[in-house]
């Protein structure tokens, strides 16, 4: 379990799984994505998810405000397919439920993953992409530090042609992070 000044960063319990159907049910949340996820998907996704936070004690970490609600979303690192240009890598990401959009939780929560993957993982270097189109996630990652690297690419999952399918890619080297402190 993670703490930041207003969030947990914490393994997923059987309680989170509903707010989550709910989530990737949402059109404006799943927006950046090729389509909204079914229950069942939804399911699936975050039954992995926390399997591998069980298996490395690190991930998609379910957030929570404390003392006022139990599942916003998700917030960690993860290690995408193989099949990107760029692996391996380890990836930063986030999903929060649109209500906590704009008040600066993907962030709080970011700066806390990346704290882990520098200090706990000892990596060098973490990364975090997303389509050309999506604004706000490429606003979050400038706000923890990460930097464009001007080498889009084409993400081999998503239809080539398809409006998603450019993808952006962010980095940020551990002493630049360090640099930030």
């Amino acid at each position: 379990m993670l703490n930041t000044k207003r969030l947990i960063l914490r393994q997923w319990e059987q309680d989170d799984f509903i707010p989550f159907e709910q989530l990737c049910a949402d059109t404006d949340v799943m927006e950046f994505f090729p389509k909204p996820l079914t229950p069942e998907e939804s399911r699936d996704l975050g039954s992995r998810i926390r399997s591998l936070i069980q298996e490395r004690d690190w991930g998609f970490w379910a957030v929570e405000i404390p003392d006022q609600e139990k599942f916003i979303g998700f917030v960690g690192l993860h290690t995408p397919n193989e099949n990107l240009p760029f692996s391996p890598c380890v990836e930063i990401g986030w999903r929060l439920t649109k209500t906590y959009w704009g008040q600066g939780y993907a962030t709080e929560a970011a700066k806390e993953a990346l704290r882990y993957a520098f200090i706990e993982l000892d990596v060098n270097e973490v990364v975090s992409f997303t389509s050309l189109v999506n604004r706000r996630s490429q606003a979050v990652m400038e706000k923890i530090g990460m930097s464009n690297t001007g080498q889009n690419f084409m993400h081999p999952d998503i239809e080539a042609g398809h409006i998603l399918c450019e993808h952006v890619l962010y980095k940020i080297k551990k002493q630049d992070w360090q640099n930030t402190l």
